[in-house]
């Protein structure tokens, strides 16, 4: 799976719990989306979740 390059969000496992208490395997993915980003003043393309985008952590390439 892939991970957030900023702050390193990635997919967790836990159980699904119905209401009649019957728990079965479910998975949380992060929304993640590949952006361009300006490194080192390079632009590359990496993996970035929507709350890292949305706070200002990444300058974006244009």
């Amino acid at each position: 799976m892939a991970t957030c390059s900023i702050c390193g969000k990635r997919a967790v496992t836990g159980n699904q719990v119905s209401h009649s208490n019957i728990k079965t395997k479910r998975t949380w993915v992060p929304n993640l989306q590949r952006v361009k980003l300006l490194v080192n003043g390079t632009p590359r393309r990496a993996y970035v979740c929507t709350r890292c985008l949305r706070s200002g952590k990444v300058q974006r390439a244009i």
